[in-house]
């Protein structure tokens, strides 16, 4: 049991420290200064409150997206969908805010930050069903369904929120998640809100994982859904639900982006790259 635990420990220490060693590597062969390379890169990112607020915005989306995929992992699944989890949870939120001016904050931002994580959490729970009910591979059905939220996506933008444009209007103040004392705090850096939902959501799962029936059954279903069956565990119910989580948590992630950064929604070519890198952060 103590072996599992510091093996859990130690092998992201190790990556980590093998890719600082590997990047070391790729700076010597070249000629560049291994220390002032890494002297640049702490500086870069911690040197200043500006800086650290940056770093702390771009870490908060990849926070909450990596939970959604290590929960679906929990249950044994693959989804490689958090990409255009995300993305429908941006545009969700942006949506709701811009057809819903007029309420007051306290409405209208939880509001925008639900619909985010319903609309993740339903474009995930179409591969959750289809996994249940049909044994269709999750890493397919999650493969198409980010290149169908991609196009869907800008087709609303260009032809029914804008007029032939690229990006919306931006939302109003009531749904933004940037606060005026994390902005003075860090320097006038884009640091918003979102910093510390990522931060509540790490609790919430950590709890459901390994203090809840509901986490010991997602366990139970990744480790043998068989087995689980047998002792009386709904296998299909479980499946959606880890997917239904997943891609709730995947959309908050969008939300951040949404609400936080960016405070708009846009056309794009490509799926937000928050999705592939909050996978490696899950990796890792």
């Amino acid at each position: 049991m103590k072996n599992s635990k510091y093996k859990k420990i130690l092998i992201p220490v190790l990556s980590v420290v093998l890719g600082l060693l590997v990047g070391a590597l790729i700076m010597w062969v070249f000629g560049f200064d291994v220390v002032k390379g890494y002297s640049a890169l702490l500086k870069g990112s911690l040197g200043k409150p500006f800086y650290i607020g940056e770093t702390l915005r771009q870490a908060t989306p990849l926070i909450l997206v990596a939970l959604g995929f290590a929960f679906a992992s929990y249950a044994g699944f693959f989804n490689i969908g958090v990409a255009g989890q995300a993305l429908v949870g941006w545009f969700a939120s942006v949506a709701t805010g811009l057809v819903l001016p007029d309420l007051p904050k306290i409405i209208l931002l939880p509001l925008c930050i639900f619909m985010g994580m319903l609309a993740g959490a339903i474009w995930a729970g179409i591969a959750g069903y289809l996994k249940a009910y049909f044994n269709a591979s999750e890493v397919i059905v999650t493969i198409m369904l980010n290149y169908t939220a991609l196009h869907i996506v800008n087709y609303v933008i260009r032809e029914i929120l804008t007029e032939k444009s690229e990006i919306t209007a931006s939302i109003p103040e009531a749904a933004s998640l940037r606060m005026q004392f994390l902005y003075q705090l860090t320097g006038k850096s884009t640091l918003h809100g979102g910093i510390f939902i990522a931060i509540l959501a790490v609790f919430i799962v950590w709890l459901i994982m390994n203090k809840t029936t509901t986490g010991f059954e997602l366990k139970t279903v990744g480790l043998n859904k068989h087995a689980a069956e047998y002792a009386g565990m709904s296998a299909k119910k479980t499946i959606i639900l880890a997917m239904v989580i997943s891609g709730a948590l995947a959309g908050l992630g969008g939300v951040m982006e949404g609400l936080g950064t960016f405070q708009n929604a846009f056309a794009s070519e490509s799926l937000p790259s928050i999705g592939w890198d909050g996978m490696a952060v899950s990796l890792l």
